[in-house]
């Protein structure tokens, strides 16, 4: 992912104070877009990736055992891609994200058709919206700041729930806490891969585990209106998180 070559504004700029007062609402945009994320990929109570070559007798566990056993996969993966798109409230949601565990993570997401772009590298944030996105979370001053530039913010601050999204521990641990009463189906083949499927059917939503190499995630399918398909795929290939250059840091505009 590439940053836009740009000079960073100065906090005396003639937007600043329109800017000033406008801030105070990407807070609240960095926790809906997380939440909307993460009730996204989360709601059929896991996550998905690939197998290898063997069978793994996962497909004789419990259906609480097998997505137990696929969370555990997931926590011990160096990285993984997570893509798809899917609908929850009633509002499109896109993913195009690649994790890696214990350092962060970069790729997009859109939002309604809002979309955004992510940086998360150790302890910082970048995003760069699209200047609709801008004006819808942050108002025109911000939109006109901001437009075709990279903010830069502390992970742990004010956008902690969208640097989540690029955390392999939190995305597991959110996991773990979303199960409801899981069915265990049959077995069947997706994206080439054996795999045993677990349904959450109060949240329609299906979770397929790979049944050969290790018991990773394949897909999340979810049916009825906030119906849509998320697939985790590249588990533990390398990854290269670069900080976008003139980025300009939220404090300095704030």
């Amino acid at each position: 992912m590439r940053a836009s070559r740009v000079s960073g504004p100065t906090s005396r700029s003639r937007d600043a104070g329109a800017y000033a007062e406008q801030v105070g609402t990407l807070p609240n945009m960095g926790s809906r877009l997380a939440t909307l994320a993460i009730c996204a990929v989360l709601g059929s109570g896991t996550v998905a990736g690939c197998g290898g070559s063997s069978s793994t007798g996962i497909a004789s566990k419990s259906a609480n055992q097998i997505v137990t056993a696929a969370s555990s996969a997931m926590t011990h993966a160096s990285s993984v891609h997570v893509s798809g798109s899917i609908v929850t409230g009633g509002v499109p949601l896109t993913l195009d994200l690649t994790v890696a565990s214990g350092k962060g993570g970069l790729g997009q997401m859109s939002e309604g058709g809002l979309a955004f772009k992510i940086v998360n590298v150790g302890q910082t944030v970048y995003l760069q919206g699209t200047p609709e996105f801008w004006q819808h979370y942050g108002g025109a001053a911000v939109a006109r700041l901001l437009n075709g530039k990279w903010l830069k913010a502390p992970a742990n601050g004010q956008f902690a729930s969208i640097a989540a999204l690029t955390d392999m521990q939190r995305l597991v641990g959110s996991i773990l806490l979303t199960q409801g009463v899981l069915t265990k189906g049959s077995t069947t083949t997706v994206n080439g891969h054996p795999v045993i499927a677990v349904t959450d059917k109060a949240k329609n939503g299906t979770l397929y585990v790979a049944t050969t190499g290790p018991p990773y995630p394949i897909e999340i399918t979810r049916a009825g209106t906030g119906g849509g398909r998320i697939t985790f795929d590249r588990f533990n290939q390398p990854v290269t998180l670069t900080p976008p250059s003139n980025a300009i840091p939220l404090s300095q505009l704030g």
